[in-house]
């Protein structure tokens, strides 16, 4: 790899040349600046790997490069102060800052981030090669896609992976956000360490504080041992909060503590424990309208959405509704040893559903056409498309089927099926033809059904 090179911008010009002796021992190609002015003239000659730049400069504020086009992509920035307070080191993290050191600089912690930003310079590296051979093939890691918008997503997760950033995931349910975080885990420096995700709104709120930062024994009832929260199970790793927006307001306090400190106190324990977590954060929501909405503290999403992902709904993904299908089916075979295959007629079936439960919803209906087919998966071994739903019940005698929000498509098409049966008084003929399946079809489901209420 070749040499990394870094700028050390101080006003001290014997502070200056200290630092940077140290940082060129470590390898480092090393050039200086005394100002804002000379710092960014040095940046638009080259960008440096990493930056260490005094807080407070002759002719403004050092981290004002941090918020500049062109300090950003690669650079790595250190903010050094002799003037150190909480607020200007929160301050810093906030605005981008890598790290934060204070004068005296405290050699061994520099050589630490030095060496982490060698590191983070190799991943981007290995990253860089991974992109380039697996883009034609429409694979990014475990992610699936060859479409423009899946390609953006790769870039995006590609560039925030070897940094420490905070990222957020946003998309709607089933689009695959775990996925991506933890292909930003697999590719990051933390990638030996644990991966702990935990859903926020599907923990009670009476607990998540105890699943998010530990309890001691005794803390509450029913705490009959000591317990490491998620906080400390993923130190030196990640942690990915999955639907953040839907925590409990008051425990958002407690996160932000933790996030800008940096440590976690168990309940029911005073002492504060040290932790070293990535933080990646989901919604399959606007979180600024949460924001708005008062269900979201504005401070926690700053500090939670440094870098945002958008990852985009199934159906603005054109033909890779088709290779996911492929890919979910080759795995079915693999696992039942199996040789299902797509007829044409399937795979246009399946380019014009909807799937507003995204690649969820593909890869459930994938898995249940396998089973119902034979060898070759029909279009009638697919879920009903919704025109045929809203058309059966409109032909059923004006017929209303009340189906609860939030069911899946086979919970709904299940009901669908055996309402309009019951309508046409059992005439399973009649009924295939409401719903324009075959009669084929028509008896594999009730069959499926069948076995499913009896088990």
């Amino acid at each position: 790899m070749a040499t990394l090179s870094a700028l050390v911008i101080d006003d001290d010009p014997e502070f200056r040349s200290s630092m940077a002796l140290l940082v060129g021992r470590e390898g480092f190609r090393v050039r200086e600046a005394s100002s804002l002015a000379s710092a960014r003239s040095r940046l638009a000659e080259a960008p440096p790997d990493v930056v260490l730049v005094d807080l407070q400069l002759p002719d403004g504020d050092g981290l004002e490069l941090t918020a500049e086009e062109s300090a950003r992509g690669t650079t790595s920035f250190v903010v050094i102060t002799g003037n150190a307070s909480l607020d200007s080191a929160v301050d810093a993290l906030r605005r981008g800052a890598l790290d934060y050191l204070t004068k005296p600089v405290d050699n061994a912690r520099l050589r630490a981030i030095l060496s982490h930003v060698s590191r983070a310079a190799a991943l981007r590296a290995e990253v860089a090669s991974l992109r380039g051979e697996l883009r034609e093939l429409g694979h990014f890691g475990p992610m699936i896609g060859r479409s423009k918008a899946m390609q953006e997503v790769y870039d995006l997760v590609a560039r925030v992976s070897p940094t420490d950033a905070s990222v957020m995931v946003m998309g709607e349910s089933g689009t695959g956000k775990e996925l991506v975080a933890q292909t930003i885990h697999s590719l990051s420096r933390r990638k030996d360490a644990p991966f702990v995700a935990i859903n926020c709104g599907a923990v009670s709120p009476n607990l998540i504080e105890s699943e998010l930062f530990g309890h001691e024994k005794g803390s509450f009832t029913g705490a009959d041992r000591r317990r490491r929260g998620f906080f400390e199970q993923s130190d030196g790793g990640t942690l990915f909060l999955d639907e953040v927006t839907e925590m409990p307001p008051e425990l958002q306090v407690k996160l932000l503590r933790v996030l800008e400190s940096r440590t976690v106190t168990r309940v029911g324990s005073t002492e504060a424990i040290p932790v070293d977590v990535r933080v990646i954060s989901a919604s399959n929501r606007d979180p600024r309208q949460a924001v708005e909405e008062g269900s979201l503290r504005e401070d926690l999403l700053y500090r939670l959405n440094v870098f945002p992902i958008h990852l985009p709904p199934l159906r603005e993904r054109g033909e890779d509704i088709v290779q996911l299908a492929e890919h979910f089916l080759a795995a079915v075979n693999r696992r039942e040893a199996s040789e299902k295959r797509w007829s044409e007629a399937a795979l246009a079936r399946i380019r014009e559903l909807p799937w507003p439960g995204n690649v969820r919803e593909l890869r459930n209906a994938v898995e249940r056409a396998a089973i119902l087919a034979d060898r070759l998966i029909q279009p009638d071994d697919l879920p009903v498309p919704h025109a045929a739903l809203a058309a059966a019940v409109e032909s059923s005698a004006d017929a209303v089927l009340r189906i609860p929000v939030g069911s899946s498509i086979s919970e709904a098409e299940r009901r669908l099926i055996l309402a309009t049966l019951e309508k046409l008084g059992g005439d399973k003929k009649q009924a295939a033809e409401v719903l324009g399946i075959s009669l084929k079809t028509l008896y594999t489901r009730l069959s499926v059904y069948a076995a499913s209420a009896q088990t």
